[in-house]
């Protein structure tokens, strides 16, 4: 339960931000339909729940190997993962020019709007840099039975919270993607991931 718990939380925390693909999936719902926005949804939680699962994949084989180190190495990952945090609330704060989202062209299917998203977000592999650094960072994530909770608690955090984007119109959208929803997102992750470094430098 507590490494399900954790990939609860660490999944929220990779998936709050509103950036270009939530923009994405926000616009496909709007000029398609839920199903469409849905599918679109689910790709960008199979992208994090891979990355999630690779990481932890990978954490439980280099358990045994970091054993000896297992402390200093918690240091270094509570150390990177403030430093996400720090580069996220960043990019919320300083002053930008408007961009805009991808396009969605031909994802106007479930299908293809699921595999166009889902290829999108596998394109940002900080997401595995920042798995690898939570699993790294704890203990209780390198059983195969916790890994595989961690990966379901990120995997069903990430799908709930696109899945809310989706279904949100374009009320909720305008709300969420206009500049101080990207900042009070961005902001929120960036405390998220605080919490959770302290808490591991607290362990």
């Amino acid at each position: 339960m507590t490494a399900f718990l954790a990939g609860l939380v660490a999944g929220y925390g990779v998936a709050v931000p509103v950036g270009a693909i939530a923009v994405l999936v926000l616009g496909l719902t709007a000029r398609t339909s839920f199903r469409v926005g849905s599918a679109a949804a689910l790709g960008v939680a199979t992208a994090d729940g891979l990355y999630a699962a690779l990481a932890a994949l990978g954490g439980a084989t280099l358990a045994g190997l970091v054993a000896p180190v297992a402390d200093p190495l918690r240091l270094v990952a509570a150390g990177v993962l403030l430093a996400l945090a720090g580069h996220g609330a960043w990019r919320a704060l300083r002053p930008r020019s408007p961009a805009s989202a991808p396009g969605g062209v031909g994802l106007d299917t479930p299908a293809r709007a699921f595999l166009g998203v889902l290829a999108l977000t596998l394109l940002n592999p900080a997401t595995v840099v920042y798995f690898a650094a939570l699993v790294l960072g704890r203990r209780d994530v390198t059983e195969p039975l916790a890994a595989g909770l961690f990966v379901l608690g990120a995997f069903l955090a990430s799908a709930s919270w696109q899945l809310l984007v989706a279904a949100g119109g374009s009320l909720v959208g305008r709300v969420l993607t206009g500049p101080r929803g990207r900042l009070v997102t961005a902001l929120t992750s960036s405390v998220i991931i605080v919490a959770l470094a302290v808490s591991m430098l607290l362990d």
